[in-house]
């Protein structure tokens, strides 16, 4: 889970990090994953964003609730399951370290996936579940 340290009002939110530690299960997505820039090539897309980048914003907006439109000391607490400022430096810390050879935009949502799973939102059991169903999905049409 992030850490925001208030203590140094003075200096405002002081940020402590996240449990960066590998997850098995978005370690399999990052290890063997591929990159939307290749499955356009190979299915003959030319949109540069892949389909679900709108969805991905979306679901950051919808768990940011009102620390989208509030300065982050005006958030109270639980309103929201994962703060927008938080969200953002869990992202750049993810970013620089494990999911560092992953390419934008496949980045930030395994990111997202780091800081929702950190949180307790849902389970690596679950999401696998929910990866499964959807690449049997795929694989049926």
């Amino acid at each position: 889970m992030s850490i925001f340290d208030n203590r140094d009002s003075a200096s405002g939110n002081k940020w402590q990090g996240i449990d960066a530690s590998p997850i098995d299960v978005l370690e399999g997505v990052r290890t063997r994953g591929r990159a939307w820039e290749d499955l356009a090539v190979q299915y003959g897309v030319t949109n540069p964003d892949p389909p679900w980048k709108i969805d991905l914003e979306a679901t950051c907006d919808m768990l940011a609730a009102d620390s989208c439109v509030k300065s982050y000391d005006q958030v109270e607490p639980g309103s929201c399951a994962l703060p927008s400022l938080e969200r953002r430096a869990e992202e750049d810390d993810l970013s620089e370290t494990i999911y560092a050879d992953v390419p934008f935009p496949e980045r930030q949502l395994l990111a997202l996936a780091h800081s929702m799973l950190k949180r307790g939102l849902f389970t690596e059991e679950e999401l696998a579940r929910h990866m499964k169903t959807v690449e049997e999905r795929l694989k049926s049409v």
